[in-house]
């Protein structure tokens, strides 16, 4: 691959890859608080239960995520919650994901993971800060 190629896309693309997780990953804490875009299967869940405090961290994370504010963190977080998540309700149920329906949390895990540690790529709002204030200081 041309290197010129994947140093203007790569950035472009890993920015596409976070925007569209953070989205995904934000229609699950909606449905679970808000039921919406659909209701959850079962009931809401209740105040301060894992799930509920689960749906906070997908929400919160996922607007971070998609605006690109304190991208890091946020991902570290998520990646951990991805994790805690397949522990505790997917693998007791069979030690295969494809059976025990973790492979949604296994990818999430990984995805934040990776964006964990390559940051948000190209299209975050801290990066524009940070190229305004770089900008700036290169004036002076």
């Amino acid at each position: 691959m041309n290197s010129s190629l994947a140093e203007t896309w790569a950035p472009r693309a890993l920015a596409i890859l976070r925007i569209v997780a953070a989205l995904i990953f934000l229609a699950h804490g909606t449905q679970k608080l808000f039921g919406f875009p659909a209701p959850p299967s079962g009931n809401f869940p209740p105040a301060m239960s894992l799930p509920w405090i689960a749906a906070f961290i997908e929400i919160g994370g996922g607007l971070l995520l998609l605006l690109g504010v304190f991208v890091r963190p946020a991902a570290f977080v998520m990646s951990g919650t991805m994790a805690v998540a397949y522990w505790m309700a997917h693998a007791p149920r069979s030690p295969f994901p494809v059976n025990n329906g973790g492979d949604a949390a296994i990818l999430y895990c990984f995805v934040f993971l990776y964006i964990f540690v390559a940051g948000g790529g190209a299209w975050t709002l801290s990066s524009s800060r940070q190229e305004r204030d770089e900008l700036a200081a290169s004036r002076r």
